[in-house]
């Protein structure tokens, strides 16, 4: 019985200690590195609900212009909050997960290229419109993201993460230039990629 113990214990120790941190954790600061990289700081928190539940809530915001010779006045400027719950089949904080988000925000761009893997329908088509003409507006949207997570060490944690989803646009449109005269109003509607995140944590 001793030496069935003593077993017992030292398989702990070996399977059980990579995912100490995961179990207790309760709380993540975090930030998505691509999303950064697009000239877009953005932070986010990650609360435990349970063993295998998580609630997070994550706010971007993109105040930039851009001027150059060749392009003239570009900007992509915006703010977004996304909520999220996620479930985790083994423990929270690591391994799979899959959850439901939501979204919401107001836009002003100009003069650019909108990367999104996704159609516009029954409305302007944004992809193409940006490129010669500003927008500005509010959306709202929702959708489902699978992604995974890596235990770095007792409290760095790293995430990748695909969404898909629907947004509604609601906007007006503006010849591109400052003070452009209003040329429309409408709504369009969104569907693809909704989410595309590498994210750090810090993991209390």
């Amino acid at each position: 019985m001793r030496r069935l113990k003593t077993l017992l214990l030292a398989a702990f120790a070996l399977f059980g200690s990579s995912n100490f941190s995961c179990v207790r954790a309760q709380v993540a600061v975090k930030t998505n590195l691509l999303y950064d990289a697009s000239t877009t700081p953005n932070v986010g928190m990650e609360v435990g609900l349970s063993r295998k539940t998580t609630a997070q809530v994550f706010y971007g915001l993109n105040p930039w212009r851009f001027d150059s010779d060749s392009h003239g006045q570009r900007m992509a400027k915006h703010w977004v909050v996304m909520p999220e719950v996620r479930w985790w089949p083994c423990t929270k904080f690591n391994g799979h997960f899959i959850g439901v988000h939501g979204m919401g925000g107001q836009f002003n761009a100009a003069n650019v290229d909108l990367p999104v893997p996704g159609r516009f329908f029954k409305g302007d088509n944004l992809t193409r419109e940006l490129r010669n003409h500003s927008y500005e507006g509010h959306f709202l949207g929702a959708g489902f993201t699978y992604g995974y997570q890596w235990i770095l060490s007792r409290h760095w944690n790293l995430e990748g993460e695909i969404g898909v989803g629907y947004n509604r646009v609601w906007y007006d449109k503006y010849e591109c230039g400052e003070c452009g005269p209003k040329l429309s109003s409408g709504k369009t509607n969104y569907a693809g990629l909704t989410k595309l995140g590498i994210t750090l944590l810090y993991v209390f």
